[in-house]
């Protein structure tokens, strides 16, 4: 049984040597036992060395373990360069692997390393290892749900006109909000400017609330109330648009696309027995069957 990655345009075309053929089915296939066990060894090394990486950004730890943290990282930069080479090598298309999306992910996870030879602390970076933990979805056999993960991101693109919108209305409060607290407090209580007069209204109209800048005077207190009040009844707002397109893409992906053959419309129920609009049976169009 061919896999997701065989079914790609990455491999197709010309055969390959048997030996580059065995060795694409081990790293792109997971059928197999050992393309099974390779997925598996592959997501237990991601995870280590994505620690390895958030350890290392501990100073109390990459003080007492920096070599051992940074044998370890190049000890992964290797396996993970290694294995990036073999996949170049085992596809009919390198090319096109390099420029897929997994591709790019794989060369992003090894570059960081060797940048930091020469940019010290670029080497953090390689946390991006963890999309490459995405592959689960093929290995578990999860690729169905991505279907569902496709219904919020056409639900998110639909909205996004609204979204838009929501945003420059919010942007234009900020200012004024932002330029009325500049007026009001001025900089002896901290609002030094009306970017840092905006700053405040951004945290206080998301209901933050850091402290680091607060009104000091009564007219100020009292604005500040307002806008926190204001902030309550605006951060439900986009959760209200998008739920409402999701709601509308959800309703649309259970519909039926095949005109009733009685009065032609469509939009019908997909386990719809009788057409909606004028009554007509719909035992005989080809999704009842």
């Amino acid at each position: 049984m061919k896999t997701i990655y065989r079914k790609s345009v990455i491999n197709e075309g010309r055969s390959l040597a048997p030996w580059r053929e065995q060795l694409n089915e081990v790293i792109f296939g997971s059928e197999t036992p050992a393309g099974r066990n390779f997925d598996v060894l592959l997501i237990v090394f991601i995870i280590l060395s994505t620690l390895v990486a958030i350890i290392d950004s501990v100073e109390s730890l990459h003080n007492q373990y920096a070599e051992l943290l940074n044998i370890l990282e190049w000890v992964f930069t290797l396996l993970f360069s290694l294995e990036y080479f073999l996949r170049l090598l085992c596809v009919r298309h390198p090319w096109l692997y390099m420029r897929s999306f997994y591709g790019i992910v794989d060369l992003l996870s090894i570059l960081p390393s060797y940048i930091s030879l020469f940019m010290p602390g670029v080497h953090y970076a390689a946390v991006v290892r963890i999309l490459r933990l995405l592959r689960i979805f093929r290995i578990l056999k999860l690729s169905v749900y991505l279907n569902e993960a496709n219904l919020l991101k056409t639900a998110l693109y639909n909205s996004r006109w609204k979204i838009m919108v929501f945003l420059y209305t919010v942007l234009t409060l900020v200012v004024i909000c932002g330029t009325l607290m500049y007026v009001i407090e001025g900089k002896e209580a901290g609002f030094t400017s009306i970017p840092r007069s905006m700053y405040w209204a951004i945290v206080t109209l998301t209901t933050v609330g850091y402290g680091d800048i607060a009104p000091n005077s009564t007219l100020g207190q009292i604005a500040a109330s307002f806008i926190m009040i204001m902030g309550y009844g605006i951060i439900a707002v986009p959760t209200g648009i998008y739920g409402a397109e999701l709601i509308k893409t959800v309703n649309q992906a259970n519909l039926s696309n095949e005109a009733c053959p009685d009065c032609g419309r469509i939009g019908h129920d997909i386990d719809a027995s009788y057409c909606k609009y004028c009554g007509h049976n719909l035992a005989d169009l080809p999704s009842h069957h």
